[in-house]
Protein backbone atom coordinates (compact mmCIF):
# COMPACT_ATOMS: atom_id res chain seq x y z
CA UNK A 1 0.00 0.00 0.00
CA UNK A 2 1.22 3.50 -0.82
CA UNK A 3 1.64 5.72 2.23
CA UNK A 4 1.01 9.44 2.28
CA UNK A 5 4.62 10.58 2.57
CA UNK A 6 6.04 14.04 2.11
CA UNK A 7 6.01 14.76 -1.61
CA UNK A 8 4.92 17.42 -4.03
CA UNK A 9 1.16 17.90 -4.33
CA UNK A 10 -0.62 19.41 -7.33
CA UNK A 11 -2.57 22.39 -6.03
CA UNK A 12 -3.08 24.38 -9.22
CA UNK A 13 -5.96 23.75 -11.59
CA UNK A 14 -3.72 25.12 -14.35
CA UNK A 15 -1.15 22.34 -13.95
CA UNK A 16 -0.42 20.69 -17.36
CA UNK A 17 -1.41 17.24 -16.04
CA UNK A 18 -4.76 18.60 -14.91
CA UNK A 19 -5.31 20.30 -18.25
CA UNK A 20 -4.60 16.99 -19.99
CA UNK A 21 -7.31 15.26 -17.94
CA UNK A 22 -9.81 17.98 -18.82
CA UNK A 23 -8.98 17.59 -22.52
CA UNK A 24 -9.34 13.81 -22.37
CA UNK A 25 -12.66 14.11 -20.56
CA UNK A 26 -14.15 16.45 -23.14
CA UNK A 27 -12.62 15.37 -26.46
CA UNK A 28 -13.21 12.06 -28.25
CA UNK A 29 -10.57 13.12 -30.79
CA UNK A 30 -8.03 13.59 -28.01
CA UNK A 31 -8.84 10.19 -26.43
CA UNK A 32 -8.61 8.32 -29.72
CA UNK A 33 -5.46 10.12 -30.90
CA UNK A 34 -3.59 9.29 -27.68
CA UNK A 35 -5.30 5.93 -26.96
CA UNK A 36 -6.04 7.19 -23.45
CA UNK A 37 -9.16 7.25 -21.29
CA UNK A 38 -10.18 8.74 -17.96
CA UNK A 39 -11.82 6.55 -15.33
CA UNK A 40 -12.92 7.54 -11.84
CA UNK A 41 -13.91 5.57 -8.78
CA UNK A 42 -12.87 2.56 -6.72
CA UNK A 43 -15.23 0.12 -8.43
CA UNK A 44 -14.29 1.17 -11.93
CA UNK A 45 -10.54 1.18 -11.36
CA UNK A 46 -10.62 -2.10 -9.48
CA UNK A 47 -12.31 -3.73 -12.48
CA UNK A 48 -9.83 -2.11 -14.85
CA UNK A 49 -6.94 -3.55 -12.83
CA UNK A 50 -8.56 -6.98 -12.65
CA UNK A 51 -8.84 -6.91 -16.44
CA UNK A 52 -5.14 -5.95 -16.58
CA UNK A 53 -5.66 -2.58 -18.20
CA UNK A 54 -2.61 -0.34 -18.03
CA UNK A 55 -3.00 2.60 -15.65
CA UNK A 56 -0.78 5.38 -16.92
CA UNK A 57 -1.23 7.60 -13.85
CA UNK A 58 -3.56 7.70 -10.86
CA UNK A 59 -4.61 10.94 -9.18
CA UNK A 60 -5.76 10.78 -5.58
CA UNK A 61 -6.94 13.12 -2.86
CA UNK A 62 -6.59 11.98 0.78
CA UNK A 63 -9.42 14.25 1.92
CA UNK A 64 -11.87 12.37 -0.30
CA UNK A 65 -10.27 8.99 0.36
CA UNK A 66 -11.04 9.41 4.07
CA UNK A 67 -8.35 7.01 5.19
CA UNK A 68 -9.04 4.29 2.62
CA UNK A 69 -5.98 2.79 0.90
CA UNK A 70 -5.32 3.47 -2.76
CA UNK A 71 -4.29 0.90 -5.32
CA UNK A 72 -0.94 -0.81 -5.19
CA UNK A 73 0.81 0.91 -8.08
CA UNK A 74 4.39 2.09 -8.56
CA UNK A 75 4.96 5.39 -6.72
CA UNK A 76 5.82 7.21 -9.96
CA UNK A 77 2.28 6.56 -11.20
CA UNK A 78 0.62 8.03 -8.11
CA UNK A 79 -0.08 11.76 -8.04
CA UNK A 80 -1.63 13.52 -5.07
CA UNK A 81 -3.86 16.54 -5.72
CA UNK A 82 -5.58 19.05 -3.50
CA UNK A 83 -9.36 18.88 -2.87
CA UNK A 84 -9.91 21.87 -5.17
CA UNK A 85 -8.02 20.20 -8.01
CA UNK A 86 -9.78 16.86 -7.52
CA UNK A 87 -13.15 18.60 -7.66
CA UNK A 88 -12.03 20.11 -10.98
CA UNK A 89 -11.20 16.75 -12.58
CA UNK A 90 -13.95 14.69 -10.94
CA UNK A 91 -17.21 13.71 -12.66
CA UNK A 92 -19.09 13.20 -9.40
CA UNK A 93 -20.88 15.19 -6.74
CA UNK A 94 -19.47 12.92 -4.03
CA UNK A 95 -16.09 11.70 -5.32
CA UNK A 96 -14.26 8.87 -3.56
CA UNK A 97 -10.82 10.29 -4.24
CA UNK A 98 -9.33 8.25 -7.08
CA UNK A 99 -9.18 9.01 -10.82
CA UNK A 100 -6.87 7.50 -13.40
CA UNK A 101 -5.65 7.92 -16.95
CA UNK A 102 -5.64 4.52 -18.66
CA UNK A 103 -3.53 3.58 -21.66
CA UNK A 104 -5.71 1.51 -23.99
CA UNK A 105 -5.33 -1.12 -26.63
CA UNK A 106 -8.15 -0.36 -29.09
CA UNK A 107 -10.55 -3.35 -29.11
CA UNK A 108 -11.02 -5.21 -32.39
CA UNK A 109 -13.35 -7.87 -33.74
CA UNK A 110 -10.36 -10.09 -34.43
CA UNK A 111 -9.57 -10.14 -30.71
CA UNK A 112 -13.06 -11.22 -29.62
CA UNK A 113 -13.14 -14.79 -28.27
CA UNK A 114 -16.54 -16.46 -27.99
CA UNK A 115 -17.82 -19.49 -26.12
CA UNK A 116 -19.11 -22.61 -27.87
CA UNK A 117 -22.69 -21.33 -27.62
CA UNK A 118 -22.33 -17.55 -27.72
CA UNK A 119 -24.83 -14.87 -26.82
CA UNK A 120 -23.91 -11.53 -28.35
CA UNK A 121 -25.48 -8.06 -28.30
CA UNK A 122 -25.13 -5.95 -31.46
CA UNK A 123 -25.88 -2.23 -31.18
CA UNK A 124 -26.35 -0.12 -34.28
CA UNK A 125 -25.18 3.50 -34.17
CA UNK A 126 -25.47 3.77 -30.40
CA UNK A 127 -25.24 7.45 -29.50
CA UNK A 128 -26.01 7.98 -25.81
CA UNK A 129 -23.16 7.02 -23.46
CA UNK A 130 -25.65 6.27 -20.67
CA UNK A 131 -27.47 3.70 -22.79
CA UNK A 132 -24.24 2.01 -23.85
CA UNK A 133 -23.04 1.92 -20.25
CA UNK A 134 -26.31 0.40 -19.01
CA UNK A 135 -26.20 -2.29 -21.71
CA UNK A 136 -22.64 -3.16 -20.74
CA UNK A 137 -23.80 -3.63 -17.13
CA UNK A 138 -26.50 -6.03 -18.35
CA UNK A 139 -23.98 -7.87 -20.52
CA UNK A 140 -21.64 -8.34 -17.58
CA UNK A 141 -24.41 -9.42 -15.21
CA UNK A 142 -25.87 -11.94 -17.67
CA UNK A 143 -22.56 -13.34 -18.87
CA UNK A 144 -23.02 -12.16 -22.47
CA UNK A 145 -20.07 -13.16 -24.65
CA UNK A 146 -19.58 -9.81 -26.35
CA UNK A 147 -21.11 -6.45 -27.19
CA UNK A 148 -20.45 -5.39 -30.79
CA UNK A 149 -21.15 -1.85 -31.91
CA UNK A 150 -21.91 -1.07 -35.53
CA UNK A 151 -20.89 2.42 -36.64
CA UNK A 152 -20.91 3.94 -33.13
CA UNK A 153 -21.73 7.60 -32.58
CA UNK A 154 -19.84 7.67 -29.28
CA UNK A 155 -16.44 6.21 -28.45
CA UNK A 156 -16.33 3.14 -26.24
CA UNK A 157 -14.21 4.82 -23.57
CA UNK A 158 -16.19 8.02 -23.26
CA UNK A 159 -15.97 8.90 -19.54
CA UNK A 160 -19.75 8.75 -19.28
CA UNK A 161 -19.77 5.22 -20.76
CA UNK A 162 -17.25 4.13 -18.13
CA UNK A 163 -19.30 5.77 -15.40
CA UNK A 164 -22.68 4.41 -16.56
CA UNK A 165 -21.22 0.93 -16.99
CA UNK A 166 -19.78 1.08 -13.45
CA UNK A 167 -16.54 -0.23 -14.90
CA UNK A 168 -18.02 -3.21 -16.76
CA UNK A 169 -16.62 -1.71 -19.97
CA UNK A 170 -13.40 -3.27 -18.68
CA UNK A 171 -14.86 -6.72 -17.96
CA UNK A 172 -16.97 -7.15 -21.12
CA UNK A 173 -15.64 -8.17 -24.51
CA UNK A 174 -16.51 -5.17 -26.65
CA UNK A 175 -15.54 -4.02 -30.13
CA UNK A 176 -16.74 -1.67 -32.83
CA UNK A 177 -16.87 -2.13 -36.59
CA UNK A 178 -18.84 -1.47 -39.73
CA UNK A 179 -22.03 -3.37 -40.46
CA UNK A 180 -20.21 -5.46 -43.06
CA UNK A 181 -17.39 -6.33 -40.69
CA UNK A 182 -19.73 -7.38 -37.90
CA UNK A 183 -21.96 -9.41 -40.22
CA UNK A 184 -18.91 -11.21 -41.60
CA UNK A 185 -17.66 -11.93 -38.06
CA UNK A 186 -21.02 -13.29 -36.89
CA UNK A 187 -21.50 -15.28 -40.08
CA UNK A 188 -18.13 -16.95 -39.68
CA UNK A 189 -19.23 -18.14 -36.22
CA UNK A 190 -22.60 -19.49 -37.37
CA UNK A 191 -24.52 -17.09 -35.14
CA UNK A 192 -28.25 -16.50 -35.69
CA UNK A 193 -29.27 -12.85 -35.97
CA UNK A 194 -32.36 -11.80 -33.98
CA UNK A 195 -33.56 -8.28 -34.81
CA UNK A 196 -35.73 -6.30 -32.41
CA UNK A 197 -38.39 -4.18 -34.10
CA UNK A 198 -41.93 -3.02 -33.21
CA UNK A 199 -43.08 -4.31 -36.61
CA UNK A 200 -42.23 -7.95 -35.86
CA UNK A 201 -45.00 -10.54 -35.69
CA UNK A 202 -43.34 -12.76 -33.08
CA UNK A 203 -42.77 -11.94 -29.43
CA UNK A 204 -39.27 -12.30 -28.03
CA UNK A 205 -40.49 -15.22 -25.90
CA UNK A 206 -41.63 -17.18 -28.97
CA UNK A 207 -38.26 -17.91 -30.54
CA UNK A 208 -35.33 -20.16 -29.70
CA UNK A 209 -32.57 -18.19 -27.99
CA UNK A 210 -30.68 -21.27 -26.80
CA UNK A 211 -28.61 -21.57 -29.98
CA UNK A 212 -25.71 -19.22 -30.87
CA UNK A 213 -27.50 -15.87 -31.00
CA UNK A 214 -26.83 -12.21 -31.67
CA UNK A 215 -29.51 -9.80 -30.46
CA UNK A 216 -29.67 -6.77 -32.75
CA UNK A 217 -30.70 -3.46 -31.19
CA UNK A 218 -31.27 -0.16 -33.01
CA UNK A 219 -31.52 3.43 -31.85
CA UNK A 220 -34.54 4.57 -29.84
CA UNK A 221 -35.73 7.12 -32.37
CA UNK A 222 -35.19 5.18 -35.60
CA UNK A 223 -34.76 1.54 -34.61
CA UNK A 224 -32.69 -0.81 -36.75
CA UNK A 225 -31.85 0.22 -40.28
CA UNK A 226 -33.33 -1.65 -43.23
CA UNK A 227 -29.94 -3.22 -43.92
CA UNK A 228 -29.79 -4.83 -40.48
CA UNK A 229 -33.44 -5.89 -40.63
CA UNK A 230 -32.84 -7.59 -43.99
CA UNK A 231 -29.79 -9.39 -42.61
CA UNK A 232 -31.73 -10.79 -39.63
CA UNK A 233 -32.79 -14.45 -39.43
CA UNK A 234 -35.70 -13.60 -37.12
CA UNK A 235 -37.53 -10.46 -36.04
CA UNK A 236 -39.06 -10.09 -32.58
CA UNK A 237 -40.83 -7.49 -30.50
CA UNK A 238 -41.53 -6.76 -26.85
CA UNK A 239 -45.29 -6.37 -26.26
CA UNK A 240 -46.37 -2.86 -25.40
CA UNK A 241 -49.70 -2.36 -23.60
CA UNK A 242 -49.56 1.34 -22.77
CA UNK A 243 -49.52 4.54 -24.77
CA UNK A 244 -45.90 4.40 -25.90
CA UNK A 245 -44.57 2.05 -28.57
CA UNK A 246 -41.07 1.34 -27.32
CA UNK A 247 -38.81 1.02 -24.29
CA UNK A 248 -35.43 2.56 -23.61
CA UNK A 249 -32.91 0.56 -25.64
CA UNK A 250 -30.98 -0.52 -22.54
CA UNK A 251 -34.19 -1.81 -20.93
CA UNK A 252 -35.14 -3.66 -24.12
CA UNK A 253 -31.71 -5.25 -24.29
CA UNK A 254 -31.99 -6.42 -20.67
CA UNK A 255 -35.45 -7.92 -21.22
CA UNK A 256 -34.37 -10.02 -24.20
CA UNK A 257 -30.95 -10.97 -22.82
CA UNK A 258 -32.53 -12.33 -19.65
CA UNK A 259 -35.09 -14.27 -21.69
CA UNK A 260 -32.16 -15.87 -23.48
CA UNK A 261 -30.54 -16.60 -20.14
CA UNK A 262 -33.80 -18.10 -18.83
CA UNK A 263 -34.07 -20.40 -21.84
CA UNK A 264 -30.45 -21.45 -21.55
CA UNK A 265 -30.53 -22.22 -17.82
CA UNK A 266 -33.93 -23.84 -17.32
CA UNK A 267 -34.10 -27.60 -16.75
Amino acid sequence: MFSYMNHKIITSRENPKIKEIIKLKSSRKEREAKALAVAEGYRELNLALQAEHNIDSLFFCPEFLKGRPIFNLPPDKLIEVSPSVFEKISFRENPDGVLAILRLTPPSLAGIKLSKNPLVIVLEAVEKPGNLGAILRTADAAGVDAVLISDPKTDLYNPNVIRASQGTIFTTRVAAGSRGEILAFLGSKGISLIATTPGAKKLYTQIDLKKPTAILMGTEDRGLSDAWLKAADEKVKIPMYGKIDSLNVSVSAAVIVYEALRQRTRD
